[in-house]
């Protein structure tokens, strides 16, 4: 395990509109405040989009198993923001459900907003991470820069 330590920066609160594509509206969100770290929660519904619902198979690098959703599902989540080589990376799960199904997994660029998203950005100031690529698995992963700030 690695770690930093961070303290609490500015706080945000976002309200995302009907076909809002949610990453993206993330990621241009943080570059315009110049966020380069930060955690979110957030709450409301999905209109399409997909996820990628863990592994085929647990191996490295992993392939993903993806799962497309449509007709709007009530969502909570969670993510993360850290500045990567191409500017901030966001990366979000989420539980979410329709009638008696249900579905986790990580959220994707394309899946879009179904009426409203309320969520609460708080930057994390003084931390040393961000993203960069890892040759072994293939994906954008946390990179902890020291043990602490």
């Amino acid at each position: 395990m690695e770690y930093t330590t961070a303290r609490l920066g500015r706080i945000f609160l976002l309200k995302f509109s009907d076909k809002d594509i949610l990453v993206d509206e993330l990621e241009r969100f943080a570059r315009r405040r110049h966020l380069k770290a930060a955690v979110l929660l957030f709450l409301g519904a999905l209109r399409t989009g997909s996820l990628v619902t863990g592994p085929k198979k647990p191996r490295i690098p992993p392939e993903p198993n993806w799962k497309t959703f449509k007709d709007g599902w009530e969502v909570m989540g969670a993510g993360t923001v850290f500045s990567g080589t191409k500017g901030p990376a966001v990366h979000i799960h989420a539980a979410m459900g329709k009638k008696n199904s249900a579905l986790v997994g990580c959220v994707r660029k394309e899946t879009s907003v179904f009426l409203v998203i309320e969520a609460v950005v708080f930057e994390l100031k003084g931390c040393r991470a961000g993203k960069s690529l890892d040759p072994a698995t293939g994906l954008n992963l946390l990179k902890i820069y020291s043990g602490h700030a």
